[in-house]
């Protein structure tokens, strides 16, 4: 592989393998070699496209009829937003970008204290220094989508 691309991209290859995966620390380099190459492929259409991603996930939570409960955690309650990342209805990169744009991870790790949401917090967390966001830019996105 390194005489194939560069350490930017064998870095690349590697965050996009263990960014597409359901459990990452289960993830073996048997399942690397079969669909790494895919995966690697998927994960840059995705970011060479992540301002459109973004818009069309955000879009659509805002266009449903309960908006208002989509950020709120009720008691021990996931909010719907993390409900629509489990359900694959938003990717992992909208939710790094909103926790870019609103903190959301650090209000929710202080409400939340479940194995799932803390599973979900690790990701963002891991995952954030990999996704390179112009941040007025995607303000803008997600005020037009609000609106």
């Amino acid at each position: 592989m390194s005489r194939q691309k560069s350490d930017q991209e064998i870095m690349e290859f590697f965050v996009s393998n263990f960014a597409s995966c359901d459990d990452p620390q289960s993830l073996w380099i048997g399942e690397i070699i079969k669909t790494g190459e895919s995966s690697y492929t998927e994960w840059k259409k995705k970011n060479q496209s992540l301002s459109y991603v973004f818009k069309s996930d955000i879009c659509e939570l805002f266009s449903d009829s309960d908006t208002q409960n989509l950020f709120e955690v009720n008691g021990t309650s996931h909010p719907l937003i993390v409900k629509k990342y489990l359900r694959k209805e938003i990717t992992l990169e909208t939710l790094v970008i909103l926790d870019k744009l609103l903190g959301l991870r650090k209000t929710y790790d202080k409400k939340l204290k479940d194995p799932i949401w803390e599973f979900i917090s690790m990701r963002i967390r891991k995952y954030s220094p990999f996704i390179h966001i112009d941040i007025f830019k995607y303000k803008k996105i997600l005020k037009e989508c609000v609106s």
